[in-house]
């Protein structure tokens, strides 16, 4: 008759005794009785069908055996105890998974920072993200496909969307060496930008894709793509303005070149685009979906250099 599997208990006995060092050291640390550690013990032993521990010495040490089934035996352990903590976290209310939409011009380095500690605070809540750009992150949050949305504040005005203010990030007119907007020494006047092809992010949302922002040329190439656009423009196949973090590098290279508009004023004013943190009023975020937007408000309220470095 086959010998029934172990049980979990049994394992954490097994790992106890191995770093207590002793049987009484593993009594002591589970609170229980020597003798029942002892059992415990004889019991896996027989229905492994070999011994782990060699009690010849004054303390019990690992047989061969013992220690090639202990790094599995580890596996296990943690595999059981994350299970539990996820069913204890999905009973309290935590989300099996966050699902979240973030504005391609969001900058990715902080975002990245908050979710490496959001990881280690859930573990047991995997995020699943979305980018888009304007009004498709809000249309995401909207539909109920994302839980949270990292948006643009002037695509995301609408009254069912609850918004709490990030920081601002700034917008650079840019283009290549070649370009001949990059040729013209001071600010650039109106009337020669409107001569050429300005490239715009579009807005493929069926909620704000007919509105623009920024557009000042006659003539445009309209992209979905953040990154096509920044490829684009390296190319000299026109001018657009890009988020000042993301073309950071570029300027400093010489890849890109800065173009100063000329206002009707005549002082350029930089293009501020605000952001903000979003979610459907009747569906407020779980608990980790909550820690999350405190954490991306505090980094706001603190100033970390990422954040810095956009605002």
């Amino acid at each position: 008759m086959a010998q029934p599997a172990p049980s979990f208990d049994q394992l954490q006995v097994m790992l106890a005794v191995v770093e207590a060092g002793s049987f009484s050291g593993a009594a002591r640390r589970l609170n229980r009785a020597q003798s029942a550690i002892t059992y415990a013990i004889q019991r896996l032993e027989e229905q492994l069908g070999m011994p782990l521990f060699d009690r010849a010495a004054y303390r019990p040490t690992l047989t061969d055996a013992g220690r090639t089934l202990l790094p599995r035996a580890r596996l296990i352990a943690e595999e059981m105890h994350a299970l539990v903590d996820h069913a204890q976290g999905i009973a309290a209310g935590l989300e099996p998974e966050l699902t979240l939409v973030v504005d391609a011009m969001f900058p990715m380095c902080v975002l990245v920072d908050a979710l490496r500690t959001f990881g280690a605070r859930f573990p047991s809540v995997p995020p699943r993200i979305y980018v888009e750009s304007l009004g498709a992150t809000a249309e995401l949050v909207l539909n109920g496909t994302c839980a949270i949305g990292l948006m643009a504040s002037f695509s995301s005005d609408f009254e069912p969307l609850q918004r709490h203010p990030l920081w601002d990030i700034t917008l650079v007119p840019v283009a290549a060496p070649s370009h001949p907007l990059s040729k013209i020494v001071g600010p650039v006047p109106r009337d020669e930008v409107r001569r050429h092809v300005q490239l715009v992010l579009s807005d493929r949302s069926s909620l704000s894709g007919t509105r623009d922002h920024g557009v000042l040329s006659s003539q445009t190439w309209r992209l979905a793509d953040l990154g096509a656009k920044h490829a684009m423009l390296a190319a000299g196949l026109g001018w657009g303005s890009m988020p000042a973090h993301l073309v950071a590098d570029d300027l400093d290279a010489g890849r890109l070149r800065q173009i100063h508009i000329e206002t009707e004023t005549g002082s350029e004013k930089p293009i501020v685009l605000p952001l903000c943190t979003g979610y459907r009023r009747d569906r407020p975020p779980g608990p980790a979906g909550r820690w999350l937007l405190e954490h991306l408000a505090q980094m706001m309220e603190t100033g970390p250099d990422a954040a810095r470095s956009v605002a």
